[in-house]
């Protein structure tokens, strides 16, 4: 007896489509919520900039791939030299650098060393060129006031459009409004994050925002390497070989306990832009001290673990914007509005006189309850992950109810459908089924049977053979037509409605982006304070005192972040360079007694509190400092062409000569051991008397340095601006031969370089150890005498003159 059923069937050879059974759709396996959402990808992110040079004053603007946001910053002085330039390179380290192509001999002078800085490989920008007419003022502003931006609503008119950005873009600032104007220009000519999409689809542009560099102190890369304040280390991962790096034991890395990705970015920020602003690191250090109260800390636990869930959103934006958006992005979304308003509830109930409370409590608006309640009133999360596309829950939209139901129950319609036609098939037929394909439709699947050889076999009465797939044949019939006809294509019908109300929920998400990027401001300044507050109670560190009147710094048992953790025991040092007295502190002492360890100790300490952190001393208190310079290790490179001691004296000394005020905080170790002793001493010793005759302007310096004789010759002069330290007095012996033997040099020639030394300092000659002369000369003796015997003498072609010549001779040379 036939038997009919509705049996599953397979993906067919020919059109490609997934072929669906009587019970289509087949629900795939629902995967576990917690591996529903993805981890956040790591885009590699672009940074393009535009810079405008004209009258001393510079233009800046820049976008940043990785939250689809511009950056501005108001026309701002230079100097011809053109070192706030440079600032802003080294700190945003652009892919490319665009601006006009009619620049002045300055501008045209940077550029040129730019691009010839072949040590920057692989990250030394494009130089990139555009005609000036691109940076004209009034194109520039019409490029400005018609950009398509998503923060904007449609809703808004014109006329409101124009005064919405002229609160946000300073139009007065020209310079600032052309090279806003040369960097759209830039990206829409290279399609800048959308270079695959159509030419209709705009680059996403989610903000416009401000930044400065005023009240910065001034840090170079030598000085960030040497203090270890970053070190980036091979990843041990097999895994991750394509991220490359990952952060070693470094300041960074013991303070960064960030929960979002968004948290660390800021740190990183802050650590680049120490600031001399007393007003931002007091209410920076107000919130760590907050959270550092014993009864708080259930609070900064609370808001640690609700931190956890606020996501990367700039790049869910972004994929709203080009209409990419993953079923994991609303998951995503979802959870940081949550948490953010989480964030919100708990912020209103601690004290509003902090300022960081009050903002998230007040701009965390109601808009973010409309997001979250949109998305979870309309996304079916669960049938979204297990279709993996985007699906609304019942009672949203009646048509597609409606269309939902019939497409459950087909199978069993189909199933009867089936039996009817088996009816009227040929009795040989064993069974058949209908199936459902998305974009074909319904169709008659039967068995091929042994009898069905030549395509022609395929042929039956009243059926419209299709394709064959895995020995099944496919067929449309009347019924099938009718089915076409009746229920027509649910499964796409119900996906493009679906994809409706999904760019209508975008539009919703988009007009409220501005409360989303701020969400992300405020949540990731709160991560970045309770990382520092957790460190700080983990560490013992302090609360440092800002005076702006005190020039220099004064810390009572500081301890360096970094060696604490790593010695078995720290003696804790101070140190003081305040006022107009012992501007220059020389510091002498044995080998390994800490002298190094002792400069990072107090530039670690300053830079810390100049970043707004609790620092690792009893007391610190810091003055105006506007800048850290140091010369303590060489930073070597084949690439730079330079030797060492040319690498001390023009990369890092000379720096600090040419740069340095009487705010500056100089660190020098070692300097001037690279060349010939007494060269090296002189130039350490004018070095420091240059910066000693600048009287009240001299910068706060330390040296560190073994070469005694800087005291002992008296080449330094004699005055209140000179001091010793740790303890008042000079070292008079290095002890080196301590530090070697515990270093594990054999104990000769230990003995042997301490009988040098004495020579040395008793000015005696220094004559050959005669017990190893005699060693010496038993070896090469051994020596020819081995080769002598190995002689065949009876061997006719053997030359004797010829070995006496050869061997003999000049072993005699070095044994008698």
């Amino acid at each position: 007896m036939a038997s009919v059923g509705a049996t599953p069937g397979r993906t067919p050879q020919g059109p490609g489509p997934r072929e669906a059974s009587a019970s289509f759709p087949s629900p795939a396996p629902v995967p576990d919520p917690r591996e529903a959402e993805e981890e956040e990808e790591e885009e590699p992110a672009e940074i393009h900039l535009c810079v405008l040079w004209n009258s001393g004053y510079l233009g800046i603007a820049y976008y940043d791939t990785s939250d689809s946001t511009i950056y501005f910053m108001p026309d701002a002085p230079d100097h011809e030299s053109l070192k706030l330039l440079q600032r802003v390179l080294d700190e945003i380290d652009p892919q490319s650098v665009v601006t006009s192509a009619k620049q002045d001999e300055n501008m045209t002078r940077f550029l040129g060393k730019l691009a010839s800085q072949e040590h920057r490989e692989p990250k030394r920008p494009e130089i990139i060129l555009l005609p000036s007419v691109d940076f004209g003022l009034e194109i520039s502003k019409q490029r400005l006031l018609s950009g398509n931006y998503s923060f904007i609503p449609d809703s808004m008119t014109a006329t409101e459009k124009i005064l919405f950005l002229s609160s946000i873009i300073p139009f007065d600032c020209l310079l600032t409004v052309r090279a806003l104007g040369g960097l759209l220009k830039f990206m829409g000519r290279r399609r800048i994050g959308v270079e695959l999409e159509d030419y209709n689809v705009s680059i996403p542009i989610l903000g416009f925002k401000k930044f400065a560099l005023t009240h910065l102190v001034s840090i170079d890369q030598d000085t960030y390497s040497v203090l270890q304040i970053f070190k980036s280390e091979p990843h041990p991962s097999v895994y991750k070989v394509a991220s490359g790096l990952k952060e070693g034991l470094s300041l960074f890395g013991i303070l960064n306990r960030c929960r979002c990705k968004w948290g660390e970015k800021l740190l990183r920020l802050w650590f680049t832009r120490p600031t001399q602003d007393l007003e931002e690191l007091n209410s920076r250090l107000d919130v760590i001290q907050f959270f550092l109260l014993p009864q708080n800390l259930d609070m900064a636990q609370m808001l640690h673990r609700l931190l956890g869930h606020i996501k990367n959103v700039p790049l869910i934006l972004k994929r709203m914007k080009l209409s990419h958006t993953k079923v994991s992005d609303w998951q995503v979304l979802y959870k940081t509005v949550y948490s953010a308003l989480g964030l919100r509830d708990a912020c209103r109930s601690l004290p509003q006189s902090i300022q960081l409370f009050r903002d998230i409590a007040q701009e965390f608006s109601d808009d973010l309850h409309h997001i979250a309640s949109l998305i979870g009133k309309v996304v079916d999360f669960e049938g979204s992950l297990a279709e993996n596309r985007f699906t609304v829950l019942p009672n949203i939209d009646p048509e597609i109810d409606e269309k939902k139901r019939r497409l459950t129950g087909l199978p069993s319609f189909l199933t009867e459908v089936a039996r009817k036609e088996l009816e009227n098939l040929d009795p040989r037929i064993p069974s058949c089924s209908v199936i459902y394909i998305p974009l074909i439709g319904f169709l008659l699947c039967i068995p091929r049977l042994p009898s069905m050889v030549e395509t022609s076999d395929f042929e039956i009465e009243g059926l419209d053979f299709m394709f064959l797939s895995e020995e099944k044949l496919h067929y449309r019939s009347a019924r099938t037509k009718e089915l076409d006809a009746l229920l027509g294509d649910l499964h796409c019908d119900i996906r493009d409605q679906e994809t409706l109300l999904m760019y209508q929920l975008q539009c919703q998400v988009l007009a409220r982006a501005a409360v989303l990027t701020r969400v992300l401001d405020l949540a990731s300044r709160l991560d970045v304070l309770l990382a520092l507050a957790s460190a700080a109670r983990d560490y013992g560190y302090s609360r440092p005192r800002y005076s702006p009147r005190l020039l220099g710094v004064r810390i009572q048992n500081g301890r360096h972040p970094l060696m604490e953790l790593c010695a078995r025991t720290f003696v804790p040092n101070s140190a003081e360079c305040g006022g107009y007295k012992g501007r220059v502190k020389v510091i002498t002492g044995p080998n390994s007694s800490g002298k190094s360890v002792y400069l990072k100790q107090v530039g670690l300490i300053t830079f810390m509190a100049l970043v707004g952190s609790f620092v690792p001393a009893e007391e610190a208190e810091i003055g105006a400092v506007d800048a850290i310079f140091t010369r303590i290790h060489s930073c070597e490179s084949i690439s730079l062409g330079l030797s060492t001691f040319m690498i001390d004296l023009n990369q890092q000394v000379a720096k600090a000569v040419n740069n340095a005020t009487e705010r500056s905080l100089v660190l020098i170790d070692e300097f001037g051991k690279g060349t010939n002793t007494v060269d090296g001493l002189a130039l350490l010793a004018a070095v420091i008397r240059h910066w000693l005759a600048l009287g009240p302007t001299c910068p706060h310096i330390f040296v560190a340095t073994n070469f005694l004789s800087l005291i002992q010759l008296q080449l330094l002069p004699q005055g209140p601006l000179v001091q010793y330290l740790v303890c008042e007095g000079v070292a008079n012996a290095s002890h080196a031969s301590h530090t070697a033997a515990q270093a594990g040099l054999p104990e000769k020639l230990i003995a042997r370089g301490k009988e040098v030394s004495d020579l040395i300092c008793s000015g005696e000659p220094i004559k050959p150890v005669k017990e190893l002369l005699k060693e010496k000369q038993m070896e090469n003796c051994q020596m020819l005498v081995d080769k002598f015997l190995k002689l065949d003498l009876e061997d006719p072609s053997l030359d004797l003159d010829i070995f006496m010549s050869q061997e003999v001779l000049p072993a005699a040379a070095t044994i008698l």
